[in-house]
């Protein structure tokens, strides 16, 4: 598909489901997926800060990326916790080239194939509430048509998390960006009891869930509150029709 229809139609998913109650991970996580689809990257990745300014991980194309993320968390240092602290860009920036600056996370990074990062801030009214993270596997620049798309795509997550309000104070933001935080908790829950129970790995059991929460049209996160509370049993989610992995 070519990237202009792919954008076009990444536009009206987006805009089908941004409706009352949806579900901030499972947009997160089109646009995650969108990125890799549309733009010169091999995965992406979305973090926001909680309301005491803390970068969590939010969502991701890949479960590779979703364990890379965590690093950066964990270890306070990578491409991603720079850019939301400084809120400038970060483009074309080689990670071989990366060792004094992030000593910890450059040889996680380099270990699982990638070798170049880009990270966008996403803003709200000069206000940096997180950051979409971009990895290649290949060295060289990213041309500025994908820089573009790219930005585009982090505004609209930003966009998608403040549910387009025209107008927004602190306390109804740090409200959505608590809310988006706790679903991620409960996903990741649900996904070990998927993978536990199935012998899948992690991302199987995300694709699972977002299967259950389409087909039957509810949030990605009301699923994942039943099956974690046992009013949804695992045996009882629906197949993936390909159950391929990325």
């Amino acid at each position: 598909m070519a990237r202009e229809s792919l954008l076009i139609t990444t536009l009206v998913e987006l805009a089908d489901n941004l409706v009352d109650h949806y579900d901030v991970i499972d947009v997160l996580t089109v646009l995650s997926d969108r990125c890799v689809e549309a733009i010169d990257v091999d995965a992406a990745g979305v973090m926001l800060a909680s309301p005491g300014g803390e970068l969590q991980y939010v969502a991701s194309s890949s479960e590779t990326m979703r364990v890379l993320e965590l690093f950066q968390v964990q270890a306070n240092e990578g491409p991603c916790i720079d850019c939301f602290r400084d809120g400038h860009a970060i483009i074309n920036h080689s990670l071989a080239d990366s060792l004094d600056r992030w000593p910890n996370f450059t040889p996680r990074a380099l270990a699982v194939g990638f070798q170049s990062v880009h990270c966008l801030p996403m803003r709200l009214r000069g206000r940096t509430i997180g950051a979409l993270n971009l990895f290649r596997s290949l060295q060289g620049p990213l041309d500025d048509d994908d820089v573009a798309v790219a930005q585009g795509l982090a505004d609209i997550a930003t966009i998608a998390i403040l549910q387009h309000r025209s107008s927004i104070d602190a306390d109804t933001l740090n409200d959505q960006l608590s809310n988006a935080l706790n679903s991620r908790i409960i996903i990741e829950q649900a996904k070990g009891i998927v993978s536990q129970s199935t012998s899948c790995d992690m991302h199987e059991a995300f694709s699972r869930l977002r299967t259950q929460a389409r087909n039957h049209n509810e949030g990605l996160t009301d699923v994942a509150y039943r099956i974690v509370h046992g009013t949804l049993l695992v045996a009882d989610l629906d197949p993936l029709k390909n159950t391929a992995t990325n």
